[in-house]
């Protein structure tokens, strides 16, 4: 027992079929909602905000081979969480699984990942959605004071902290504060939300492709992979390994969907539907994407927040009237990802209080809203602080390693389940589990080590803070040691 305690898949499905308790999540989701809260998730970061990063700083045009490799190994990651999903269908998704499979001290590590990945990936987005809003207001003529639209702290060419002068970047906490609100609603009226939201920004993204594709230049195509600096990861093949790892996270979402399984209506079939379904379609779009933005403007002038509409200014006057288009779709957009990754992060929270390595009061679910409301404001909150101070380049590399390690931790507990328990009811299995499973490890491993040292320095001094929370908190109030009496801990609010 102690920090290996694991919880079997029985008694998981037990907590799934319960319906009464005060901390019961309500089943009101069916798999085109499911699929549109993945791709709600998936469609967003990745086109609107990091791909002219990645582009310009890694890999040029080759981006749309880094969306590849990145797809791939989701690819097998995706197939992992399908069985998982089906065969536990329980909040928590990754967090979950660890603790069936791996045991409580591997779980809080996956937990408090995925906090940093859902965590730093809204921060993410909400610099993103502010930079397209002072892009479009802009537009209109309006220029508000510059101290209140960016962040006070931001990198160097050296890629040293230092500070801006501004004040904070208003509109980024705002927009976390307001999502955070609307999912206090419940899960079913976010939902009916974010199948509208996700509607919009599809066509929008299909306008800018269709549009913008009998306006590109080949001549920005060219070289497609731009010689290597002298330093791995600045362009070359390395630079394109690099990125697949950088914009990772921009397949983050159909993760998302394991986080709401306990909420599907009918979880064995519909949750792997939403998660393969979403993957599969936004994989599509964002290689269209990356080939029609390299397309119309050379990939070195990318490096902004706000990529899309870099792209058209150059692709000239002519696609001017799909700028104030594609920036409303990309507000519009970046909201439904907002929405679902406040959503998965406060479900974190949920099943981690539930076995007692937080506070019982982030498990407490809203009487008539049927949702985790205290989990949802503490992650809009931290959320709205993160996007307010930091810049977009800093917090999208932490959200990229956490996703990589979460996947790792998955595929690794499929394969580790299929040799210890073997007859565990699976109505979804992966195909070739030892293939796919071994590349999936592989794969997102690999990506993971590509990523820049610095990225790695914060990412462990992450977990180090998460490691001191277990020890002094967890490890002494979880469900697990009081049901084994160690530590003589108990359940308890605090």
């Amino acid at each position: 027992m102690g920090i290996w305690s694991k919880r079997s898949a029985e008694a998981l499905r037990r907590e799934a079929l319960q319906e009464d308790s005060a901390t019961s999540l309500r089943r009101s989701l069916g798999p085109w909602s499911l699929t549109a809260l993945g791709i709600g998730a998936i469609v967003g970061a990745g086109i609107f905000v990091v791909t002219g990063t990645a582009a310009a700083e890694y890999a040029g045009p080759a981006i749309i081979i880094s969306f590849l490799l990145a797809a791939s190994a989701c690819t097998c990651a995706a197939l992992c969480y399908a069985e998982l999903a089906a065969m536990v269908p329980v909040s928590g998704g990754a967090y979950s699984y660890a603790y069936m499979a791996l045991g409580e001290l591997p779980a809080w590590v996956l937990g408090w990942s995925l906090i940093c990945e859902f965590l730093f990936a809204a921060a993410t987005i909400s610099v993103g959605w502010s930079a397209y809003l002072s892009s479009l207001a802009s537009m209109a003529g309006i220029h508000a004071a510059p101290a209140l639209w960016r962040a006070p702290i931001t990198l160097d060419a050296g890629r040293a902290l230092h500070l801006t002068g501004a004040i904070a970047n208003v509109p980024a906490a705002l927009m976390a504060l307001v999502m955070g609100g609307a999912l206090m609603r419940g899960a079913q009226a976010s939902a009916r939300i974010n199948n509208v939201i996700v509607a919009i920004k599809l066509a929008v993204i299909l306008a800018f492709i269709g549009f913008g594709a009998f306006h590109v230049r080949p001549a920005n195509w060219t070289p497609f992979i731009p010689p290597n600096l002298g330093e791995f990861g600045r362009f070359g093949w390395s630079g394109v390994f690099r990125a697949a790892g950088v914009i990772f996270f921009a397949f983050l979402g159909f993760d998302c969907v394991s986080t709401a399984a306990r909420e599907a209506r009918n979880p064995s079939r519909d949750t792997p539907v939403g998660i393969i379904g979403s993957l599969l379609a936004c994989t599509v779009l964002y290689v269209a994407v990356g080939l029609v933005l390299t397309g119309l403007s050379p990939y070195h002038e990318l490096a902004v927040a706000d990529p899309l509409l870099a792209a058209l200014r150059g692709g000239g006057p002519s696609l001017a009237f799909l700028g104030p288009l594609v920036g409303l779709g990309a507000l519009i957009g970046l909201t439904s990802v907002m929405l679902v990754l406040l959503f998965a992060q406060s479900r974190i929270f949920h099943a981690m209080a539930r076995d007692g390595l937080l506070p019982a009061a982030f498990a407490r679910v809203h009487r008539t809203a049927a949702v985790p409301r205290l989990g949802i404001a503490v992650a809009a909150v931290a959320t709205a602080a993160l996007g307010a101070l930091f810049p977009i380049e800093l917090l999208s590399e932490l959200i990229s390693i956490g996703t990589l390690f979460a996947f790792v931790v998955v595929c690794a507990s499929v394969l580790l389940l299929r040799r210890t328990q073997p007859s565990l009811p699976r109505p979804f299995r992966v195909p070739s589990a030892p293939l796919v499973g071994g590349l999936g490890v592989a794969m997102c491993g690999y990506l993971m080590f590509s990523l820049p040292v610095d990225t790695w320095l914060r990412f462990l001094a992450w977990m180090l803070v998460g490691l001191v929370l277990y020890f002094f908190y967890g490890f002494r109030r979880s469900a697990a040691a009081a049901a084994a009496g160690v530590a003589g801990g108990v359940d308890g609010p605090f």
